[in-house]
């Protein structure tokens, strides 16, 4: 089987010939284009209730939403929630990058295989410092922090208590559907 590796200029100019759809949910992994999963009704509930919860952090950090985040020159996810480096304004001219996210949300439901082998030796590598993995079948939150080589060196799943970010506490339950 022959390969082809595409950096991360080749998979936006996919997209602008008109290859890749505007609307087509995939994300470029170590220089494959790699097809998601579809998003469905429990995956939403929690990411619309993580925009709201995590809404008071506004001015500490940007929400985006399922928006592309550049993590190496062959690499770019979109992760289901990142909060970045203010300003917006930033971000005018560029793609966010692995250096300007504070925090990364995945919401697995039939993707917890891909989200755990997959992305998050990514964004280890990549130095992202926190990592939420909402797991949507086994009901709890794994949480990661310090980024060690491909890995963290800190890993905790909850199913009940708080997820804190930037001073921000945010009850388990409420994350959960």
């Amino acid at each position: 089987m022959i390969r082809h590796r595409f950096s991360a200029e080749d998979f936006h100019r996919m997209a602008e010939a008109g290859i890749l759809g505007e609307d087509d949910r995939v994300e470029l992994i170590r220089g494959e284009v790699v097809e998601l999963s579809p998003i469905g009704k429990r995956h939403a509930y929690v990411l619309n209730a993580l925009v709201d919860l995590l809404a008071p952090l506004r001015g500490k950090a940007l929400l985006s939403v399922q928006n592309p985040l550049l993590l190496s020159p062959d690499t770019e996810v979109y992760p289901d929630l990142a909060l970045l480096q203010p300003p917006r304004t930033r971000y005018r001219d560029r793609l966010p990058e692995a250096k300007d996210a504070l925090l990364v949300v995945e919401v697995a439901e039939t993707s917890l295989d891909h989200d755990l082998k997959v992305k998050l030796p990514l964004y280890a590598q990549a130095g992202i410092p926190e990592v939420w993995v909402v797991d949507l079948v086994r009901e709890k939150v794994h949480v990661f922090r310090k980024p060690q080589g491909e890995g963290y060196g800190e890993a905790q799943a909850l199913e009940d208590g708080e997820l804190s970010v930037l001073g921000l506490k945010v009850p388990v339950k409420e994350v959960l559907p």
